[in-house]
C-alpha cells in the first residue's frame, strides 16, 4: 500500500496518545476520537490490515472511527486525512499497553532525583525499540477531562536517550515481560509523588464512600486559586513570625558570627525525623563551618546539597544564595567569587518540611563544595536548631488545585485514557495512606473496581506493590504493617497480584534504590497470571492456622519448598488470650510452619513480619519473601 501526503498544515486534532511510535493494544477495538472542520469527510488507512475507514465530522467538528487491531507485530503506519489535510503516524507497534500509576516509588526515575542502583549502566543498556514510553504531565482537574497532557509530544522509543527520566519500576517491568514474550510493550506512566489513593479514584466511586463527602464537595466548589494564595500567604507570614531563626524578616540564624555553641549536632545527609525528632514537621536550621583554601579564593564556588524534603533557603555567610521548593529536586547553587576569600565561612540551610519525612536526605556523594574538579565533602556533623515545630502552629492551608484531593488525578490523568484499550495496570502507592489503613481496606479495592468499570473490563489485571520495609520513627511501629495488611486483603479481588518487598526496601529511605527487583517481581506476576507462563511469582501467603495445645500450625498458599532464606526462621510472634505477643520458635513440618513459645502456653494468635521495618525470612522455591500477616484484629 502506498501512502501519499500533501505538505499542508493539519487541522485535525486527536488525543495526545495518538502519535508516531505508539503501541496499540493487540486484538482490540480502538476508538479514535478527534476534531476537524464541521461536516467534513475523514478517512483513516491502517497498514496492518490495509483497511480504509471513512466517516464525517458532525456540526461541532467531532468524529469517531473504530478500528480493529491484529495480534502483536509491527512497525506499521496509519494515515488520517480530510479536506486537504493529512496526518501520518509512523513506527506503530501492536502489542500490550500497561497503565503504570501510583506515587513517588512508581514515579522514581532511573536518573534525575531517583538515581536507582547502577543507573548509569542501566541507562546505557536501555536499547529496547519495541518498548514504548508515554509520560503524563502532572495535572489536576476538578471534573473528568478527556484531554491527556503528555510530555515530548507523545510516545517515545525506549533508548538511553528517552529512559533516564522515566519510571524505573515501569521500565524494569516491561523489560522483563518483553524478554519472556517478545510482545511489544507500551507503558503509560501516570503517577505523582506523595499522592493519596482517593485522588486517583473517580467521582462516582468516591461519592459512595462517606469519609470523603466533605472533601469531594470542596472539589466541586472549584474555588479560585486566589483564595488559596491568600490563605497560604497569610499562613506563611504567621509562620515566619514564629520562626526563631528570623527577626523582622532577617535570617539571624544565618549570620556568620552567630554563637551556635548550644546547638545540637547531627550527621548529614539524613532524614531529620528519623534521626532526631520522630514525626517532626516544621522548620529546621542547619549550619556548618567550612574552610576555603587560598587557591579557591576569588573563584565562583558550586554548592551541592543533593535533595531536600521539602523546601530550602540556603545562605553563605548570612547572604541568601538560593532557594528551591520540592522534595525531588537537586540543589546546586553558585556562590559568587565576590564572597569567596580564604579562611572560615559558614553555610546555613533553612529547611521546611510540611509532612512526612523531612531533612537534607540526599546521597552523600552529592553533598559538597566544588571549584573546577576539586571538591570539599560536606557530609558529616552539622549544627542544627528548630525554628518552628508545626505541632505548635495551625495546619497548613491546602489548595483546591493540589493533587491530594479526591478524584482530581483520576479526572486529569486516568479518565482521558478510558476509551484507549489497555492490557492491565501496575500500581505502586500506599505510603501517603499509611495512617488510614482501615479506610484503605475499602478505598483500594474500590479504586480497582472503579478502573475496571471505566475501561469496561471486569477482569482487568491489576498488579501492585506492597509497601517495602521502612523505619517511620519512634512512636510509629506498625502503620505500614497495617497498610500492608489492607493491601494483602485486596488479593481477595480476582485477577489481582501483589509484590511483597519487605526484603528490598531501605529502613532510612522511603525511596529504595532497588527498582530492578520491584519491576521484575511485577513482571513475574504478569507472566504467570496474564501471559500463562509456568513460573513462580509469589512467596508464601498466609492461609489458615490450627491450635493444638501449646502449638500453632500455620498453613500457606504457595508453600512448595517452604523454608528460611538463611538460618532459622525469624519474624513470627504468638500471643495468648492476654493479647501480649512474644517471639516464637518456628520450625517447618510437612510444608507448614509450627510455632511455640515458652512464654505462651495457650496460643491463640500469630503475627509475622508485623512491623514497619520487619526482620523476617520465610520464603519458598521462588526465593520471594512471604507477605506479612496477622491472625488477630486487636
Amino acid at each position: 500500500m502506498i501512502f501519499c501526503f500533501a505538505r499542508v498544515e493539519a487541522k485535525i486534532t486527536l488525543p495526545a496518545y495518538f502519535s508516531s511510535n505508539m503501541v496499540l493494544q493487540q486484538n482490540a477495538e480502538i476508538t479514535l476520537k478527534g476534531k476537524a472542520s464541521p461536516t467534513n469527510q475523514i478517512m483513516l488507512v491502517t497498514s496492518w490490515d490495509q483497511k480504509k475507514y471513512t466517516t464525517w465530522t458532525d456540526q461541532a467538528g467531532d468524529f469517531k472511527i473504530k478500528i480493529k487491531t491484529r495480534s502483536y507485530g509491527g512497525p506499521y503506519l496509519m494515515a488520517l486525512s480530510g479536506d486537504g489535510m493529512a496526518i501520518k503516524f509512523e513506527n506503530i507497534m501492536i502489542g500490550d499497553v500497561w497503565m503504570c500509576s501510583g506515587q513517588s516509588n512508581m514515579e522514581m526515575p532511573l536518573a534525575g532525583w531517583g538515581k536507582i542502583n547502577h543507573y548509569e549502566r542501566e541507562i546505557a543498556e536501555a536499547n529496547y525499540p519495541n518498548i514504548r514510553l508515554l509520560q503524563m504531565v502532572h495535572t489536576t482537574s476538578n471534573f473528568p477531562s478527556n484531554e491527556a497532557v503528555v510530555q515530548n509530544a507523545g510516545w517515545n522509543v525506549c533508548s538511553p536517550t528517552s529512559i533516564p527520566e522515566f519510571s524505573a519500576t515501569a521500565y524494569f517491568f516491561a523489560r522483563e515481560v518483553y524478554k519472556h514474550t517478545g510482545i511489544p510493550i507500551g507503558l503509560i506512566h501516570s503517577s505523582w509523588g506523595g499522592t493519596v489513593a482517593e485522588a486517583w479514584t473517580s467521582p462516582e466511586t468516591i461519592a459512595k464512600i462517606s469519609d470523603f463527602q466533605v472533601a469531594l464537595n470542596n472539589v466541586r466548589k472549584n474555588d479560585s486559586e486566589d483564595v488559596y494564595l491568600n490563605q497560604i500567604s497569610a499562613w506563611n507570614k504567621e509562620l515566619n513570625q514564629l520562626d526563631k531563626g528570623l527577626k523582622g524578616g532577617a535570617a539571624i540564624w544565618a549570620k556568620a558570627g552567630l554563637d551556635d555553641a548550644n546547638w545540637k549536632q547531627m550527621n548529614l545527609p539524613a532524614f531529620f525525623d528519623l534521626n532526631e525528632k520522630p514525626n517532626f514537621d516544621g522548620v529546621v536550621w542547619f549550619r556548618k563551618k567550612v574552610n576555603i583554601p587560598q587557591y579557591w579564593a576569588n573563584q565562583d564556588l558550586t554548592l551541592s546539597l543533593g535533595t531536600i524534603d521539602d523546601n530550602d533557603v540556603t545562605y553563605f555567610d548570612g547572604k541568601e544564595i538560593g532557594s528551591t521548593k520540592g522534595y525531588d529536586r537537586e540543589r546546586r547553587y553558585i556562590i559568587p567569587k565576590s564572597q569567596i576569600t580564604a579562611g572560615e565561612h559558614v553555610i546555613t540551610v533553612k529547611v521546611f518540611d510540611g509532612g512526612g519525612g523531612g531533612g537534607i536526605y540526599g546521597n552523600a556523594d552529592n553533598f559538597y563544595l566544588q571549584v573546577g574538579n576539586q571538591k570539599q565533602d560536606l557530609s558529616g556533623l552539622w549544627k542544627y536548631n528548630i525554628g518552628v515545630d508545626l505541632k505548635d502552629f495551625k495546619p497548613m492551608p491546602q489548595p483546591n488545585n493540589g493533587p491530594n484531593r479526591p478524584t482530581v488525578l483520576y479526572n486529569a490523568m486516568i479518565h482521558p485514557f478510558i476509551s484507549f484499550p489497555i492490557k492491565g495496570v501496575i500500581w505502586y502507592q500506599g505510603e501517603s495512606n499509611a495512617g488510614r489503613a482501615k479506610q484503605y481496606q475499602t478505598l483500594f479495592p474500590s479504586l480497582i473496581n472503579d478502573w475496571r468499570e471505566k475501561w469496561n473490563k471486569p477482569s482487568l489485571p491489576f498488579y501492585f506493590v506492597q509497601l517495602a520495609n521502612y523505619t517511620r520513627g519512634e512512636g510509629d511501629e506498625t502503620s505500614w504493617a497495617l497498610l500492608r495488611e489492607a493491601q494483602l486483603k485486596t488479593l481477595q479481588l480476582s485477577n489481582t497480584g501483589m509484590v511483597t518487598s519487605i526484603d528490598i526496601g531501605d529502613a532510612a529511605d522511603i525511596h529504595p534504590k532497588n527498582k530492578q527487583d520491584v519491576g521484575k517481581r511485577l513482571a513475574l506476576i504478569a507472566l504467570a497470571k496474564t501471559y500463562g507462563k509456568s513460573i513462580y511469582f509469589s512467596g508464601p501467603v498466609f492461609q489458615s492456622i490450627s491450635v493444638d495445645k501449646s502449638e500453632i500450625t500455620v498453613r500457606f498458599k504457595y508453600n512448595t519448598d517452604i523454608k528460611a532464606t538463611s538460618g532459622t526462621l525469624t519474624g513470627f510472634t504468638v500471643a495468648g488470650p492476654d493479647q501480649k505477643f512474644y517471639p516464637s520458635n518456628a520450625v517447618i513440618k510437612d510444608g507448614n510452619v509450627v510455632l511455640t513459645s515458652p512464654n505462651v502456653s495457650n496460643p491463640v494468635a500469630v503475627r509475622y513480619a508485623w512491623a514497619n521495618n520487619p526482620v523476617a525470612n520465610l520464603t519458598n522455591s521462588s526465593g520471594l519473601p512471604a507477605s506479612p500477616f496477622r491472625t488477630d484484629t486487636w
